[in-house]
């Protein structure tokens, strides 16, 4: 009985110690087919914002530049499910957008239709506010202008989509403190505070 008890045990032994052999050679082979995919920035500037969004813009990665210069880093895109995605360097200036489809763990950049989208550039001086948008991307823009503090509308204006716009706007007569400026373009909304 015990010669039974003991070839059981060494048979259980045996059998737990190759399952473990099994799964540590399936993590192996795992790891061997991760493919990484190196995405490059030149010249980007600190507080430029990394994301990776999905066609229905939910935001799946988002990392916010540290450090103005190159970037470089290396992504595992094919664990995203079946779809597309876009990665958006987003700048004070610009988004850059850059379209990539994952489909059977393959994944395939769309080159033609890497876009960069101009974002209005507000700057304040003195009780002077300067608003401009190159027409680069072909789109109309409005925007308003509100009284921070209390959400009055103060000012609105919309622009066709091949107008730059050179705006100046003279505060000196108006109440002091924070206003908002509120742009669409594009299908997005970009806001920008101003003190006077």
């Amino acid at each position: 009985m015990k010669n039974l008890a003991r070839k059981s045990l060494v048979a259980i032994m045996l059998t737990m110690s190759l399952s473990m052999q099994a799964n540590e050679t399936e993590l192996t082979s795992k790891e061997k087919e991760r493919v990484v995919t190196n995405l490059h920035f030149d010249n980007v500037k600190q507080g430029s914002v990394l994301t990776i969004i999905d066609a229905n813009g939910l935001v799946l990665y988002n990392e916010a530049i540290k450090k103005s210069g190159d970037y470089s880093k290396g992504f595992d895109l094919t664990t995203l499910p079946d779809g597309e995605y876009f990665f958006e360097m987003d700048s004070d200036l610009k988004i850059i957008v850059i379209p990539f489809n994952v489909k059977s763990n393959e994944v395939i950049f769309d080159k033609e239709a890497e876009k960069s989208i101009y974002k209005p550039v507000v700057r304040a001086k003195d009780h002077m506010v300067y608003v401009s948008k190159v027409a680069m991307d072909e789109s109309p823009l409005s925007y308003k202008i509100y009284f921070a503090d209390n959400r009055d509308l103060v000012y609105s204006e919309k622009f066709e989509a091949d107008d730059e716009i050179k705006k100046v706007y003279d505060f000196s007569a108006s109440q002091k403190g924070s206003y908002l400026f509120v742009f669409e373009s594009n299908g997005r909304r970009y806001t920008k505070v101003v003190k006077i």
